[in-house]
């Protein structure tokens, strides 16, 4: 196992600490066999890469063993945010056969966080995804960590996040505030559940904190329940 140094934004803000730490507990009380969690949004740019990132940090915050796994092989941006010290193997040359397991799995400077980073561009995700190598990963992985969180690519604009979905407990749907319509959405979280896997909930991002708003003191994420809505 590699072990790299991350150099973390200073983005801290009370107000998205306090939204996540809800969405984590939301999360542990959706049961004790919720253990692999996906996490997708409709469309690019709702700030589901950086939800799922602070989620784990959250769990490995509170000592649990935490794997982060960016699965958005197709256009990651995880690398510019936390920039590791030095180049390490992906996940994408894991599925594809140039390194073994251990080799792209990563220990961190963050206590109780290892990372599987995207690795280089695959011009075949779906294909890489539908591997049995994928499934073997995350069974492995199942046995080591506590908590396993997976960032997918928009299941609105690719397939992979339904193909990933079967190897998980749980999704979670990233949604920005003001800017997905209900069609779409509803489409995205019917594909979903059409995988089998249970949809715990709707994280609603980038919510205005304007006097008057709503949401109030709310800032970078709420959570709710979506089953039966």
């Amino acid at each position: 196992m590699d072990k790299v140094s991350l150099k973390l934004p200073d983005d801290a803000d009370v107000r998205v600490d306090e939204a996540i730490k809800t969405l984590r507990t939301n999360i542990q009380f959706s049961g004790s066999n919720v253990k692999v969690i996906l996490m997708t949004s409709a469309v690019p740019n709702e700030g589901k890469s950086l939800i799922s990132w602070k989620t784990a940090q959250a769990f490995a915050q509170m000592g649990r063993k935490t794997l982060f796994i960016d699965a958005d092989i197709r256009k990651s941006i995880l690398l510019q945010r936390i920039q590791p010290d030095h180049v390490v193997k992906g996940l994408s040359q894991y599925l594809s056969g140039q390194c073994g397991e251990d080799d792209c799995i990563c220990e961190t400077n963050v206590p109780h966080l290892d990372v599987i980073f995207a690795g280089p561009y695959a011009p075949n995700p779906t294909e890489l995804f539908e591997e049995a190598a994928f499934h073997t990963l995350v069974e492995h992985a199942r046995a080591r960590y506590d908590v396993i969180i997976i960032d997918t690519a928009p299941l609105g604009s690719v397939i992979d996040a339904a193909i990933i979905a079967r190897e998980c407990d749980g999704s979670i749907l990233v949604v920005e505030s003001g800017n997905v319509g209900y069609k779409l959405l509803n489409r995205t979280k019917a594909q979903l559940q059409r995988t089998g896997v249970r949809v715990l909930g709707v994280v609603l991002n980038k919510v205005s904190t304007k006097k008057g708003s709503y949401y109030g003191s709310y800032y970078g994420s709420y959570y709710g329940s979506s089953e039966g809505k």
